[in-house]
């Protein structure tokens, strides 16, 4: 058996009086770690760790018949194990339960079922299209194959390598702790197992709406039923002499990430551009490689738009902690072979600079298609564009928001694998309104934080608890008026989640 199980022998039972309704019990059966769970007079078993970056799911939250994962708000079904939301896209192992005479047994694993028939089912297209190789068009293909969809899929990928697992580029991948063979999303024969037609460096050059037909730059063809847009975001290039120098790095492709650690391998000092998200990200990484670095950015204090002054100088302190120099309120003029010079006319040494100044959607293909554009690509509630049979999702899409009532455009992984999901049902025939509520993470040093909801403007951020040098605990709310419209959590995963619960039901 397996030495890291823990909790009690299932197989041998558990006293029904000894898990109250609504409780998890992690125990173990035939070797495997197993969530028993209750819902009133009935038990479900499933697998305790979530798929997606292995969260035990007891330290989650029960939501009808499903558990959420604590860390990235994963979804499963209790009766199936099936992964119903996003980071997660495979399922949970699932067991018989059974209750004799006060006692409840797990027992022998349920076989995963087939995937459904669409059988004589009406309007189905024979033929689709994806373009865009990232999380989105990633995830709604293999949602189309998990709704038995049986037409030919292909999907055209200007990236040199298959779909990867993009947020751990600046995170794990970076830092040395995450190996080349774990980033992949899927293996090759993936893709050749479930026929979904994944061709590489395959640039789209239009998109010829009259005959349903994409050209690729080297004048190949693609004739579609339905077409997915899911070209996601380039970044913002840095536009000072110097920026072309082989050491000047960005970071959004896996080609890229292989590319910065070559250099970081060799580096001993590196200037951040950018006080992003990925801009820090990238420097706590390189920091675990104990190179030297600068942090240049125009803002006053990091995130501060995003997370607020408190947090903002929170995180500046933090890494300041790691030995972190920031240069603040101000910007790089240019870069030579060992240095970049800033407007104050300061040089500071660099064998490696990163650029992390902010993305672009790539809508170019959108317009010469002559789809609305409204700072992204304007969707439906569906997810579908203002061509029938075309839809848009993920870094490009901009589509309307129940709780804010506006339009909104999100640049969040999980946000772009949820609406790929959703796009593959209603390229089926579906009527499923995107209604997620977005939802992304950061990991930097010892320091996480999630954030659920979206706002890009805001009154008031109201910290409840510690967040300091000592104490990570707390729980940010971020509000306009009297409403909540965004909160972030410090080592409060419960608390993310039933925030992602609130705005769920919120009118």
């Amino acid at each position: 058996m397996n030495d890291t199980l823990s909790g009690p022998d299932l197989t041998k039972g558990v006293a029904v009086s000894a898990i109250a309704d609504g409780s998890m019990l992690t125990g173990h059966a035939r070797g495997e770690s197993v969530l028993l769970v209750r819902r009133g007079d009935e038990f479900f078993a499933i697998g305790a760790v979530c798929t997606h970056y292995g969260a035990p799911l007891a330290d989650g939250l029960l939501v009808g018949d499903t558990v959420r994962c604590p860390w990235h708000h994963a979804c499963f079904s209790l009766r199936t194990g099936e992964a119903l939301r996003a980071p997660a896209l495979d399922p949970v192992s699932c067991w018989h339960v059974e209750q004799r005479d006060g006692t409840v047994y797990v027992g022998t694993k349920v076989e995963a079922a087939a995937p459904p028939s669409l059988g004589a089912k009406t309007g189905i297209p024979e033929s689709v299209v994806i373009v865009g190789g990232g999380a989105a068009g990633n995830a709604a293909a293999e949602m189309l194959r998990r709704l038995g969809y049986s037409g030919r899929i292909t999907m055209l990928s200007a990236d040199s390598s298959a779909p990867c697992d993009r947020p751990n580029l600046s995170k794990g991948y970076l830092s040395g702790v995450a190996a080349s063979e774990s980033m992949p999303l899927r293996p090759a024969t993936f893709y050749q197992e479930h026929r979904i037609e994944l061709k590489l460096d395959a640039r789209v050059a239009t998109i010829d709406t009259a005959t349903r037909q994409v050209q690729l730059v080297d004048g190949t063809r693609h004739a579609y039923d339905a077409l997915l847009l899911a070209t996601g975001a380039e970044p913002v290039r840095l536009e000072v002499p110097g920026a072309n120098l082989p050491h000047v790095h960005y970071l959004r492709t896996f080609a890229d990430g292989r590319a910065l650690v070559a250099t970081a391998l060799t580096s001993k000092r590196a200037v951040v551009i950018g006080a992003s998200f990925i801009g820090l990200e990238v420097a706590a990484s390189l920091r675990a490689r104990n190179i030297a670095v600068d942090v240049v950015a125009p803002d006053t204090v990091p995130m501060l738009k995003i997370l607020g002054e408190e947090v903002g100088t929170f995180i500046r302190r933090l890494h300041e902690r790691h030995g972190v120099t920031f240069h603040l309120g101000t910007t790089a003029t240019s870069i030579d072979d060992g240095h970049v010079t800033l407007q104050n006319g300061e040089r500071l040494p660099a064998d490696l600079v990163v650029v992390g100044i902010g993305v672009r959607p790539a809508i170019a293909l959108a317009e010469q298609a002559g789809l609305v554009i409204d700072r992204g690509v304007a969707v439906d509630e569906y997810l579908e564009t203002n061509i029938p049979g075309i839809f848009a999702v993920g870094d490009i899409a901009r589509w309307p928001d129940r709780r804010t009532g506006e339009r909104i455009r999100v640049e969040h992984w999980v946000v772009a694998e949820r609406q790929g999901q959703t796009a593959a049902r209603n390229i089926l025939g579906g009527r499923e309104r995107f209604d997620a509520v977005p939802f992304f993470w950061t990991e930097q040093y010892d320091f996480s934080l999630a954030y659920v909801g979206h706002t890009e403007r805001w009154d008031e951020a109201k910290l409840d608890g510690q967040l300091d040098a000592a104490t990570q605990d707390c729980t940010i709310s971020y509000r306009r008026g009297n409403k909540t419209l965004a909160v972030a959590v410090v080592h409060r995963d419960l608390e993310g989640l039933n925030a992602e619960v609130a705005f769920e039901n919120a009118n």
